[in-house]
């Protein structure tokens, strides 16, 4: 219930009628009032200042530590998308290092398609080169024993040629002879002469002669004509001896 101060109550007939007329206001229990108020007041005031500073430091304090917050929030942030960029540039490379990769695979699946498919026609020819290996394997068996059944009938004839005329007979290349001479030159019996005769093709071809003889053309379509080969070294001995006579 509030409190309501009431006036206080004056006669003025009773007043007027004093020689010096006072009225009672009862100011000091007003200014202690007062006073008391005032205090109660000015108490309030600091209070209330005291609460609303704490309040104010208090909320100052929290929004510095959300504005922390918010930093740390934001540098977070930042660093997040740094990241996030650099995994999106990783993954780029790692897209373009991918495609590399898979191009290079299918080049080197291609190339290995490739080189199967040569490998199978190496096979192949490796099969026809054996084959004809082995054709000519049998032919040059075929060939061998017909020489050495052509050298078993020929050798008496070849060595008696070989002490008559002085001379060596040898295989060099293949359808090739090598004719050495010596006891030509009476001067110099250790003197030697030789021929090299071909009898690969259909016409014999003496390659070399040491030394030449002009007569050689002439002796050559003899042995054409004979296919004598024992009179033709004869007469190669012969052409030889009349050089040095």
């Amino acid at each position: 219930m509030a409190y309501t101060a009431r006036a206080p109550q004056v006669d003025l007939k009773v007043l007027l009628g004093q020689q010096n007329p006072q009225i009672d206001l009862k100011l000091e229990p007003y200014e202690i009032s007062t006073h008391n108020f005032l205090e109660a007041v000015s108490n309030y005031k600091n209070r209330a200042i005291g609460i609303i500073t704490e309040r104010r430091n208090s909320q100052l304090a929290e929004k510095k530590k959300i504005a922390e917050r918010i930093q740390a929030v934001q540098t977070e942030t930042n660093q997040c998308k740094v990241r996030e960029i650099e995994l999106l540039a990783d993954l780029e490379r790692e897209k373009a290092e991918r495609k590399d990769a898979e191009q290079s695979v299918a080049a080197l699946r291609r190339q290995l398609t490739s080189l199967r498919e040569k490998c199978a026609s190496f096979d192949s020819e490796i099969e026809q080169y054996r084959a004809v290996t082995a054709s000519l394997r049998r032919e040059k068996m075929k060939e061998r024993a017909t020489l050495d059944t052509y050298a078993s009938t020929s050798h008496p004839e070849l060595s008696t040629l070989e002490t008559r005329l002085a001379c060596v007979l040898e295989g060099i290349e293949k359808n090739q002879l090598l004719i050495r001479f010596t006891h030509v030159d009476r001067t110099r019996p250790e003197r030697e002469f030789s021929f090299v005769l071909d009898v690969s093709g259909k016409s014999y071809r003496v390659l070399t002669a040491t030394p030449l003889v002009p007569t050689l053309p002439l002796l050559l379509d003899e042995l054409d004509r004979s296919n004598d080969i024992y009179q033709f070294i004869r007469a190669m001995r012969q052409a030889f001896k009349e050089l040095v006579s």
